[in-house]
């Protein structure tokens, strides 16, 4: 499967009770060649932004948000790059927070159609 993240917009499935990641939360991702970037926001995220690699069928990246609290949260994920039978691109993620208690989880986000 080629990778063509550019101007796709994401939102979450599932995600780890310690992740502020919600089915609020929307993403919207860019690319050029094997580099990724994008922003998220919504639900306990105020403004997130992440930046990576491509790697195989894989991404790479970190990641920092401000959530409703004002904390700066920040970490570090790497996500296995699928497509669901509709033809969506799914992202199953296993990622780390670099800041508070330095927990792990998981997460799975869907590609969506915003109108």
């Amino acid at each position: 499967m080629e990778i063509n993240l550019n101007h796709k917009k994401f939102k979450a499935l599932a995600n780890s009770e310690n992740g502020e990641v919600s089915g609020q939360t929307i993403f919207h991702y860019f690319q050029e060649r094997d580099r990724i970037w994008g922003e998220y926001a919504g639900g306990s995220i105020r403004k997130g932004f992440l930046i990576g690699k491509i790697v195989g069928s894989s991404l790479e990246f970190s990641y920092q948000h401000v959530n409703d609290t004002l904390e700066i949260m920040t970490g570090t994920c790497k996500s296995l790059v699928s497509q669901n039978p509709e033809g969506k691109i799914l992202l199953s993620e296993t990622w780390e927070w670099t800041c508070k208690d330095f927990s792990k989880g998981t997460s799975t986000l869907m590609e969506i159609q915003e109108k």
